[in-house]
């Protein structure tokens, strides 16, 4: 096992299923048509969520239609060499979306859209490794995330890349970033919020390349960021507003059921009502959607990840609390015409 996936399975293990069982609720607006536009598929000895565990959870009342595979090193090939490795994912990946597609289990498209890694550090040399993958994901790979969070503070844990600080604006980086648009793949970063002016630049240096911020720009609330909500709530507000401004910059509404947010749901005794979970995310989703607009947003479950906070039908019920005054239109667009465009899915 390499170490990149060892850093992953000690920090997603242990999913405490018997604490989720103690609540459930009735599903709020069943019928709403949904893409949840980021998850994750893997198989580590305590953690495994694979085909039949992501099922379990789209099948538990709300009406989801389609899921976008995100990267998270799994089943990366074992041999050849290492900037080819990445391909099994989107092998692995396509595999599922076949297993789906047949709908022997469901209506639902589970993994319809792919997105896998690729070293944009290799420079132009990259183009490779896209080619390679556009061919396993059999018209499903639509681009790459590059995992660039990144915190001086050692009580941060920064990303299984093992990124250096100020990443995206390294000239080699850029030159691998570059020949995404090349084969019209998009790049999705996930970073903290004190890097959001790292995305911000690289917005602007390539404005036609289609960009998706995940999990509301990596808002931190632990180590040196506990007990400074506040504060630490307005500087990231500024740094959304100016992104907001790039218009090929889309934004996930999701993953604030991580640990690293410090709202601290899975220390307690019971699990959070669905009410409980809107009325703690509401000022960041509400500052999103206020900046970006309904057509730039996307809801994400971001499981099984955000698994240690809530369920998945308590998760997607506080997105509908949160999107509760929408008009129909920007609903559609929340839920899953946002997703359907940005990720070309019908």
């Amino acid at each position: 096992m390499t170490d990149d996936k060892i850093t992953l399975e000690r920090r997603f293990a242990g999913i405490d299923e018997d604490w989720l069982a103690q609540l459930s609720e009735d599903i709020l607006e069943p019928d709403l048509p949904i893409i949840d536009a980021h998850h994750h598929l893997w198989d580590f000895p305590r953690n495994r969520y694979l085909l039949p565990e992501m099922l379990a959870d789209t099948h538990s009342g709300h009406d989801i239609r389609a899921t976008v595979y995100v990267d998270c090193t799994s089943y990366y090939r074992a041999t050849g060499p290492l900037e080819m490795r990445p391909v099994g994912e989107i092998e692995f990946a396509n595999g599922v979306a076949a297993m789906a597609a047949s709908e022997r289990y469901g209506k639902t498209q589970v993994c319809a859209a792919i997105v896998g890694f690729a070293d944009l550090r290799l420079g132009a040399a990259v183009e490779d490794v896209l080619e390679a993958e556009i061919a396993a994901g059999n018209g499903r790979f639509r681009g790459i995330r590059y995992v660039v969070s990144w915190d001086p503070h050692e009580e941060i844990h920064n990303g299984h890349t093992k990124p250096p600080a100020g990443l995206l604006g390294d000239p080699t980086f850029r030159q691998g970033f570059a020949k995404l648009s090349k084969f019209d793949l998009s790049f999705e970063a996930w970073l903290y919020h004190p890097q959001l002016g790292d995305v911000v630049d690289l917005a602007r240096a390539f404005p036609e390349q289609a960009i998706v911020l995940n999990h509301v720009g990596g808002v931190l609330g632990v180590g040196p960021y506990a007990g400074r909500r506040e504060e630490i709530f307005a500087i990231w507000k500024q740094a959304i507003t100016e992104l907001a401004t790039c218009p090929n910059v889309f934004l996930k509404l999701g993953g604030l059921g991580m640990k690293s947010l410090g709202f601290g749901f899975d220390k307690q005794a019971r699990p959070p009502s669905s009410q409980d979970l809107a009325e703690a995310w509401r000022p960041y989703v509400e500052t999103c959607i206020e900046a970006f607009g309904p057509e730039r947003c996307m809801f994400e479950s971001n499981f099984p990840v955000d698994k240690y906070s809530c369920a998945y039908p308590i998760l997607w019920n506080a997105f509908k609390r949160l999107a509760a005054d929408a008009s129909d239109s920007e609903k559609e667009a929340l839920f899953r015409g946002s997703a359907a465009k940005f990720y070309r899915l019908g």
